[in-house]
């Protein structure tokens, strides 16, 4: 079973991978959405292991899969923005903040809930904001899509404090790579921040995309990861 689950992962890695070039290249709603749901296929492919192996983490891997599904959900609002209004980008960026929720309690359920967490998401929350709200270069036609802006960046910054915070008190597998997914998705909205509202060419939204799907490979991974299938050190410490 761990020879067959590793292999699936590389599979579904790739055609992952393959999907982001080609959306990359050609653009799309439908290809968005379908390299979108391979990601969730992959977490719920890990999440039928994890229950095989009865893994003591299966909290952390169900709040996991269900933050990708919220996270394809916001793929498919958000890339339908272009083609419609803001209230797409609105419902999009709703669906994602939700989707941290998630990753958020997740990580919750490898190591408890700290209050140091929070001084790792502040670190990260307290740079972001000010540079939405004092960078010049941003244009977001309006004081509803600033605090949409202000209050998705805490979201996604207590996230991956979280993950920092978890990796700096056990270095195992899982949770570098729970942490190395959480801060490429933290580049990817940074740069899709850029694009949306900075005015910034086309190489920032290439970025964006060549981090997104890499980062939710890599927290779909991690599911499989929460089996301790590798047998390197401790995936938790409750």
């Amino acid at each position: 079973m761990k020879k067959t689950a590793i292999i699936l992962n590389i599979i579904f890695a790739a055609l992952i991978i393959t999907g982001d070039i080609l959306f990359i290249t050609l653009g799309g709603l439908l290809l968005k959405s379908l390299t979108s749901a391979l990601f969730v296929l992959q977490g719920g492919m890990n999440l039928f292991f994890a229950i095989k192996m009865k893994t003591n983490l299966l909290k952390f891997c169900i709040f996991l899969v269900v933050g990708l599904v919220f996270a394809m959900l916001g793929d498919i609002f958000l890339n339908a923005e272009f083609a419609a209004g803001d209230i797409e980008f609105i419902i999009g960026a709703i669906f994602f903040a939700i989707g941290h929720v998630f990753f958020f309690t997740s990580y919750c359920f490898v190591l408890k809930f700290r209050w140091l967490d929070l001084v790792y998401g502040a670190a990260i929350i307290l740079p972001s904001v000010l540079f939405i709200t004092l960078a010049p270069i941003f244009d977001f036609g309006g004081i509803v899509m600033e605090i949409l802006c202000i209050v998705y960046a805490i979201v996604i910054s207590l996230m991956v404090g979280k993950a920092l915070s978890n990796l700096v008190k056990n270095v195992s597998l899982l949770n570098i790579i729970i942490f190395v997914g959480s801060v490429l998705f933290f580049i990817s909205d940074l740069m899709l921040l850029l694009n949306m509202f900075g005015g910034l060419p086309r190489f920032v939204d290439i970025i964006c995309l060549a981090t997104y799907y890499p980062a939710e490979t890599l927290l779909a991974f991690s599911v499989l990861c929460a089996t301790n299938i590798f047998n390197i050190g401790k995936t938790h410490e409750n």
